[in-house]
């Protein structure tokens, strides 16, 4: 097979958005490097979730400002909006170094709840280093101070869930740190976690009422779904359209991914690296049966087997 497409094959690649047409006229290897890339596919709950979230990015400052607790099971697509969203807001360029400033700033919470270790990891990503062992108070002000002087507008604080890891104290003293910053800093706050995020929002009635929240359910067999499969297909790079519309193709992706859109990413992925290599050139039933991929339920049970 050619390594490269002429202009009249070109032609034939109407089932691909434009961007994919050009990766779909490059070498084989140089196909399945970007297949194996990120990619981002918009559906309605994503752009639905980025729309709040610009929301949030544009409101003036008030005393109260509004914030979003985005809920979903894990590999789910949350992580993926969050980094879509902060592309869409890349940092202003300054010549002036110590004028930088970040406008969006994502964090992970703390596996195990520590606000002093919060403060630390916070700091930790925007390269300020702190001397010995500093006190909660010292944390705490320089964590402040930097966070105004980089001019920050929106704070994200990803894996909130782990919250509930922590003893009921520990809890409290996360739910107040949280008001406490957003009281401070006047800037929205975004916190992204499983639905025990919510359970661990909503057990502070004043932290519950700030937040609104927007849920990521796993997917169902119906015209949404379909037609994210559909958008899929057309960013795959593959020289033949791949006709994941079928509702036996349907059905089958479904289940075996089990509605969750990151399984969905990973099993067309390896699909349609299968469809390049072999020269199908499309992704079908055959191809799929090819992949060597197993439903997260059956990795959990070949887990269990092998160590029981």
């Amino acid at each position: 097979m050619a390594s490269h497409l002429t202009f009249k094959d070109e032609q034939s690649l109407q089932h691909l958005v434009p961007w994919a047409r050009k990766i779909a006229a490059l070498p084989n290897d140089e196909r399945i490097q970007r297949v194996r890339n990120n990619r981002w596919i918009g559906y309605t709950k994503a752009e639905e979730a980025l729309t709040k979230l610009e929301n949030l990015f544009t409101h003036p400052t008030r005393h109260r400002m509004p914030n979003l607790l985005i809920i979903g099971p894990t590999n789910n697509g949350k992580t993926m909006i969050i980094e879509k969203f902060r592309r869409m807001h890349p940092p202003p360029q300054s010549e002036n170094s110590d004028a930088e400033e970040l406008p969006i700033l994502v964090m992970q919470m703390p596996s195990d709840p520590n606000v002093s270790r919060f403060y630390s990891m916070l700091l930790h990503i925007l390269n300020v280093p702190t001397r010995g062992r500093p006190r909660l108070s010292e944390l705490e002000s320089l964590t402040l101070k930097i966070l105004q002087k980089i001019k920050v507008r929106l704070l994200v604080i990803d894996e909130v869930h782990n919250i509930l890891a922590g003893s009921t104290s520990e809890q409290r003293e996360f739910l107040n740190l949280i008001r406490f910053l957003g009281n401070q800093l006047k800037i929205p706050i975004v916190c992204v976690g499983t639905k025990d995020a919510y359970f661990a929002i909503r057990s502070d009635d004043q932290l519950e009422n700030r937040f609104e929240p927007l849920t990521l359910p796993v997917w169902q067999d119906d015209a949404e779904f379909t037609s994210l499969l559909i958008s899929f297909a057309s960013t795959l790079p593959l020289r033949k359209p791949s006709k994941l519309d079928v509702p036996d193709l349907v059905r089958f992706i479904l289940d075996k991914s089990e509605g969750t859109i990151g399984e969905i990413t990973n099993l067309l992925t390896r699909a349609a690296i299968i469809a390049i290599e072999s020269g199908d050139e499309t992704i079908n039933r055959k191809i799929l049966a090819l992949v060597d991929y197993e439903s997260p339920t059956e990795r959990r049970r070949r887990f269990e087997r092998d160590f029981a």
